[in-house]
């Protein structure tokens, strides 16, 4: 006669609740996932201090090149923590959809691709201008400018935009966070889009106030949802599905047992 595994539905129980109850370890992965959001925000200066690059003779000039070089440092430092945020997230956001979290994972890792070799045209403009490259150099320095602002467009515009709605999507359904604030990136990632392709095809200037408009969703998006992780951590809200489940395992389980009792 075969009796009930007790142990066994217990366990199942036990499990289920660990599936969706935080545990220490996730409140050190949002409080780690939340910090480098905020350190994404670093490089908001780098505009300030490109500001004389992208002037017709910068590599003729005498100034220092102090201000470009932390540029680029500012800009180094926001790619590895983009990274770093889609990597830390990730054991959390592939219980509820492996393959968007896996996509989330290697579209922070093009967008910061597209950083590093960003930074890689802006240094090369300040290496030509160390050596005294000179007059000859100025086409040279020119053409470095345009691909760094193409390039930035491509990795600080669109790809943003593909990262917050793939993360936006996530929390949404998996309910990490309030869904209002998963809907922030779910909406601004087509308006940051729209404001890319303006520029692209050039109705608007890169630095124009209606493209600065289209990136502040997905910038309050990002900045809010790092202040909420760091702050607050993932919600505790239980999956309705989970019980579900077990009641049906539970009753697999009865069934065999209760026909031997029977017999």
């Amino acid at each position: 006669m075969k009796t009930i595994d007790s142990n066994k539905n217990t366990v199942i129980v036990t499990n289920a609740s660990k599936e969706w109850t935080p545990t220490s370890s996730h409140r050190k992965t949002s409080l780690v996932a939340g910090l480098l959001y905020l350190l994404t925000f670093v490089s908001i200066p780098t505009l300030a201090l490109y500001s004389h690059v992208h002037g017709e003779n910068y590599i003729l000039g005498s100034e220092p090149d102090t201000r470009v070089i932390i540029g680029g440092v500012l800009e180094i430092i926001v790619a590895l923590a983009g990274i770093g945020t889609a990597v830390v997230l990730f054991p959390v956001l592939k219980k509820h959809n492996e393959g968007a979290a896996l996509g989330l994972v290697a579209a922070r890792i093009l967008e910061s691709g597209t950083i590093f070799v960003g930074v890689a045209f802006i240094l090369s403009i300040v290496t030509l201008r160390q050596v005294g490259a000179g007059a000859d150099a100025l086409v040279t320095s020119h053409a470095l400018v345009a691909l760094y602002d193409r390039i930035f467009l491509l990795g600080q515009s669109f790809m943003p935009a593909v990262c917050d709605l793939l993360l936006g999507i996530l929390l949404y359904k998996s309910r990490l966070v309030p869904r209002t604030l998963s809907l922030i990136g779910i909406i601004g990632a087509p308006l940051l889009v729209a404001g890319y392709i303006a520029v692209l095809f050039g109705f608007i200037g890169r630095l124009a106030p209606l493209a600065a408009l289209s990136a502040v969703p997905v910038a309050l998006f990002e900045i809010s949802l790092g202040a909420w992780l760091v702050v607050k951590g993932f919600n505790s809200t239980p999956a309705t599905i989970a019980p579900v489940q077990n009641l049906f395992q539970l009753a697999a389980n009865i069934r065999p047992a209760t026909r031997e009792l029977s017999n």
